[in-house]
């Protein structure tokens, strides 16, 4: 079968398209057909061995994908030709996948395969994010830090889908501005000198970027508020003044969804239980930026490492 690997720890220029064997499952793994598979920014970390996670080169990444059931194990809930997600964490730049079966998630009938290669990472991260460490309040108001990217655009409906009132995205640009709208965020205000746009205080701060924005991010928060650290994609990690927390009771929250859902078996799958129903609805659509075919890989990579995606760049064996 024809997969996208990484050969050297060169960058995203140096991954390449080759022909390699197709999994065998093990007993408790299900084949997938793969229709749909998600780019996340870890791919581009993985291909200069900065990501945690390194495994022996060559290696083929990939870690959602969405399409149907090839082979499954005797006494799961999952038959041939089933439609579904999974979260492979190797392997899904290819044309058949892998997974455990306790990784694999139905699909409802309505939902495309791109977009069901969407929603693991971004609105796993959301949801944890969001409801389960920020424990988010119906009503409560909502800042969304790089709100045109994947992470973003999910934060922004997993938000609405549980109840925030206001929510305000933070974007780099106007355009990117009015994709996080389409998203489904109240307003957009831009990044430069966001905190005196803002208007009102907010009770949660989504923050995958980091960087120099992360001391007005706290004093754009009111009094009960939680900063909701979910990475660095600006580069810098941020230093945090204590003080500022005593003074104004607010709190700075980490978010490492992978190690804590991964660590803990059925997580993950709770975490789908509660947003399937969203996802039936449609009121969690997930934002595509781009589809590309199997030999634009490293396109799609890029894509993300110049940070120019809106949304969630996909691949389609």
């Amino acid at each position: 079968m024809r997969a996208a690997q990484i050969t050297s720890l060169d960058g995203p220029e140096a991954v390449t398209v080759a022909e390699v064997p197709e999994p065998v499952p093990t007993d408790d793994q299900v084949l997938i057909r793969v229709r749909a598979a998600g780019v996340a920014f870890p791919e581009v970390l993985q291909s200069r061995g900065q990501y945690q996670f390194k495994p022996d080169l060559p290696f083929v990444p990939g870690a959602e994908v969405a399409g149907e059931v090839v082979s499954a194990p005797a006494g799961s809930e999952f038959s041939v030709g089933d439609r579904v997600a999974g979260l492979s964490l190797i392997g899904g730049f290819a044309e058949q996948v892998a997974v455990q079966a306790d990784l694999v998630f139905p699909l409802p009938a309505n939902v495309s395969f791109e977009a069901g290669a969407s929603v693991v990472f971004n609105y796993g991260t959301a949801y944890f994010a969001l409801i389960e460490r920020g424990r988010m309040q119906p009503g409560e108001s909502v800042l969304v830090h790089g709100a045109a990217g994947g992470v973003g655009t999910a934060a922004i409906q997993v938000a609405k889908a549980f109840g925030a009132g206001r929510v305000v995205a933070v974007t780099s640009t106007e355009a990117k501005g009015e994709v996080a709208v389409a998203a489904g965020a109240d307003e957009y205000v831009l990044a430069e000198g966001f905190r005196g746009a803002l208007g009102d205080k907010v009770d949660l701060v989504v923050d995958p970027v980091g960087g120099d924005r992360f001391t007005d991010s706290l004093r754009s928060l009111r009094e009960d508020g939680r900063l909701l650290v979910i990475g660095f994609t600006a580069g810098e990690i941020p230093t945090v003044q204590v003080n500022r927390l005593l003074l104004n009771n607010i709190s700075v929250v980490g978010v490492g969804w992978g190690a804590y859902a991964l660590s803990k078996p059925g997580h993950v799958r709770t975490e789908w239980d509660a947003l399937h129903p969203h996802l039936e609805s449609g009121a969690l659509d997930p934002v595509i930026s781009s589809t590309r075919p199997l030999d634009e890989t490293v396109d799609a990579l890029l894509e993300l490492d110049q940070r120019r995606a809106t949304g969630k760049v996909l691949l389609i064996p």
